[in-house]
């Protein structure tokens, strides 16, 4: 009873020395990063290791359940969990749906034990507890101990390799679990068929297909180990298999070379060793196991300092994108949203260019780098336009090229709606990865067919199949008894034909941008002037009643939303919209409503999805993410200014709760990124941003293009919340907002910030944001 304290001690001790010795520099952006932040409440984000835009996601798992309690462990990790069930190496960053977990491993030491156990029998199995005293996480680097399996874990990662290394007790013998039948949002028959197979002494690979949010998805690994394995034993946990066939070589779990079933699970022994220690390579690949062995040379040798310098060196360099001053703890909430903005879209391609796409067969990548993990519904409106910004061209460019390959091998012939690694998953609505394509190629972008893109783009806005298409190129409207969520439907259809029309209209395709311009304008058609909300409409023309504007149910008129959150959707003609309402006080007293509103906590309670609540505003779901910027448009920015101080203050912290919602991807975090510069593009597509207010003393952007953009706050305070002047190079800027061009051109914006507000800034109408159709007087 006295050897498991002693070895504690002493495991502790390396554990301090290995993870504090190698912390990034001091000072430097990836140490600004608090990778906890989201990591409880609902914000779904993972702490461990990955690169920027990695196809490597290594973390901890807290918890596996069925996928109807999943929604808590949307991403494996959740903070205010006390054990963990092991380190697998794929996860999605904030999703609200989920998926994944593949390839977990658990290091062990003692008895062997095959099954997990339970969170609260510790030695149940092979979980063991932890404690966030001994965790610690930046980004490129993870570590934990494992108080109950008596082990160190390190983790890092390179693109498509996770390499962890494991510290043991002296004279413990190490001892691996690796499981394959652990998924993130379970169930019993999720896993359709995997196989492990023992190359050699160190060398394991495998694969597993699973039928989960992306049916019949598979992905293939190679595993690396620092020594040889002493022992080993291969099981397939499959209970009353109806056929088995014959038997393959190999009487017992020890003498097999080769298992395939739904219920893999490996026991691996590598004795002792002097330095107590044993390293893992585990490299993943969408196409074979050969392949992931290829992928493996992406990480020679077993350098793991090395690698987490390279992966540390690798964030700071992208982070660097942004030079933030500004006192805690906003600077360490900036740093993390731009950190949480950079992990998806993902690399999904092997080293030789091969991929997976969505009709599940395997393509080659020639001239880019394929990615996927698109969480389109949410990144269109914030995420996307950040990176045009902050992330190299050529990265904007492979984005382009893999949803114009994905349309290609699609199927149905259209842009993906929202995939992960190569496959369609049907989440959500709209075809937004349309106003991707636009605002990237109305920027400048350059590297992709313009051609090709247009045609993947109407494609997709004219596949009648799809969400009531057939419908909404009919009436003009997507008819509620022909179609769910119709309302949603017609307004977010609408914004994506405008894109398209601004794109064909800047490569001179004039007949496609008059058509996709008259498209545009379909919001108009469930307008309701009666109410003054968007309302869902039958085939034969009139408004569905009863008419409740708080009513929210998936499947209703709205997604994820009330008619509070969705009759503001008409981002790209908010004159029209000012004009319907009544006028610009008109439009600024609804707005009030919408945020001042006295709303009980049961009224939106049913919605998981609708939450950060601030009277019916929702800031922890994406229809809501650019309301706060609308005053704008009818001549107040003080008051966007007003919403924008409350909103920054109630719905982010610096703490593993700190998210009002699901991060999507980086779609929440990329809000806060923007917000903080002082500046939101509320409709990508027009190449503007709405100016709000900033919320860092200073930021340099280093441009894609090598040019800086610097943003200085001039007398910032929580007491001096209002922008009084705005400087542009020097001179004064009377509009409220920023072209596209003012940014990428180089040069200073400079706000003079006070305690009361400048209600003349702004106001003419010369002087308000882009609109498809013009200011009534």
């Amino acid at each position: 009873m006295t050897v498991r304290p002693i070895r504690a001690v002493l495991s502790l001790s390396l554990f301090a020395a290995a993870t504090l010795a190698q912390a990034a520099a001091p000072g430097s952006p990836a140490a600004a990063v608090n990778v906890f932040i989201g990591t409880g409440g609902d914000g779904h984000t993972f702490p461990g290791a990955t690169r920027p835009f990695g196809m490597v996601q290594l973390s901890p798992d807290t918890q596996v359940r069925h996928f109807r309690q999943s929604y808590p462990w949307a991403a494996g990790y959740r903070y205010e969990d006390t054990s963990i069930l092991g380190f697998s190496h794929t996860h999605f960053s904030g999703s609200g749906h989920s998926d994944l977990g593949d390839v977990l491993l658990m290091p062990t030491s003692g008895e062997t034990k095959l099954e997990p156990g339970y969170p609260e029998r510790p030695f149940s199995g092979y979980r063991s507890r932890f404690s966030h005293d001994e965790e610690k996480a930046e980004p490129g680097y993870y570590a934990v101990r494992l108080k109950d399996n008596e082990v160190d874990v390190e983790l890092t990662a390179s693109e498509r390799v996770g390499l962890h290394r494991y510290r043991f007790a002296k004279d413990a013998s190490a001892k691996l679990i690796l499981d394959l039948r652990q998924s993130i949002y379970d169930y019993s028959s999720k896993n359709l068929w995997s196989r492990l197979r023992v190359r050699d002494a160190t060398t394991l690979t495998g694969m597993r297909e699973t039928r989960g949010w992306a049916p019949g998805r598979q992905l293939y690994f190679a595993v690396k180990f620092s020594r040889p394995m002493s022992a080993r034993q291969l099981h397939n946990r499959e209970e009353a298999v109806e056929y088995r066939g014959f038997a393959a070589p190999g009487k017992t779990p020890a003498d097999k070379v080769l298992v395939e079933g739904k219920a893999l699970v490996a026991a691996l022994e590598f004795g002792s060793s002097s330095d107590n220690t044993l390293l893992v390579k585990v490299a993943l690949s969408p196409v074979s196991e050969d392949n992931a062995l290829a992928n493996l040379e992406e990480m020679p040798g077993w350098d793991f300092e090395g690698e987490r310098a390279r992966a540390s060196q690798a964030w700071n360099e992208a982070l660097s994108k942004v030079q933030a001053e500004a006192p805690e703890p906003m600077r360490t909430m900036f740093y993390t949203a731009l950190y949480h903005s950079m992990l998806a879209p993902s690399l999904f391609m092997d080293r030789d260019g091969r991929y997976r796409g969505p009709d599940n067969q395997v393509h080659q990548a020639r001239g880019f780098n394929f990615h996927s993990t698109f969480s389109l519904w949410d990144t269109y409106r914030a995420l996307h336009p950040l990176l045009t910004l902050v992330a190299p061209e050529k990265r904007n460019a492979d984005f382009v090229n893999s949803l114009i390959a994905a349309q290609q091998h699609s199927s149905h012939g259209i842009l993906p709606v929202w995939s992960f690694h190569g496959l369609e998953t049907w989440c959500m609505i709209g075809y937004h990865a349309v106003p991707v394509i636009a605002d990237a190629y109305l920027k400048g972008i350059k590297g992709f067919d313009a051609d090709k893109a247009l045609a993947a783009m109407t494609a997709s806005a004219e596949y009648g199949p799809y969400g009531g298409l057939e419908h909404y190129m009919k009436l003009g409207y997507v008819p509620i008894d022909r179609e769910p969520e119709a309302a949603s439907k017609t307004v977010e259809y609408a914004f994506d034909d405008w894109t398209i029309a601004r794109m064909a209209e800047k490569m001179g395709k004039k007949e496609i941008a008059a058509t996709y311009y008259k498209r545009a304008q379909n919001y108009r058609n469930v307008f309701d002037r009666e109410t003054g909300f968007i309302r869902a409409r039958k085939s034969t023309g009139e408004f569905r009643t009863p008419f409740n504007p708080v009513q929210s149910n998936f499947g209703s008129d709205y997604t994820e939303g009330s008619a509070w959150q969705y009759s503001w959707y008409m981002p790209h003609d908010n004159a029209g919209l000012i004009a319907m309402l009544g006028g610009d006080a008109a439009l600024s007293a609804k707005l009030d409503q919408v945020f001042d509103a006295k709303v009980e906590d049961n009224v939106y309670a049913h919605m998981e999805d609708i939450s950060g609540l601030i009277g019916h505003y929702a800031h922890g779901n994406e229809p809501s993410h650019h309301v706060a910027y609308l005053y704008n448009y009818a001549g107040a920015p003080w008051r966007t200014q007003e919403r924008l101080a409350h909103i920054m203050a109630t719905q982010y912290y610096n703490r593993p709760d700190g998210l009002s919602g699901n991060d999507d991807l980086g779609q929440m975090s990329a809000w806060f990124a923007f917000t903080a510069l002082g500046f939101y593009p509320v409709a990508p597509g027009s190449n503007e941003y709405v100016i709000g207010r900033p919320f860092l003393e200073r930021a340099q952007l280093n441009l894609p293009n090598g040019k800086r953009f610097t943003v200085r706050a001039e007398g910032l305070s929580e007491a001096n919340r209002y922008v009084r002047r705005v400087l542009l190079n020097g001179k004064p800027l009377a509009r409220s907002y920023l072209k596209h061009e003012d940014i990428v051109a180089g040069g200073e914006l400079v706000f003079t910030m006070g305690a009361t507000p400048n209600k003349d800034w702004g106001k003419e109408r010369t002087a308000r944001p882009y609109t498809q159709t013009a200011y009534q007087p």
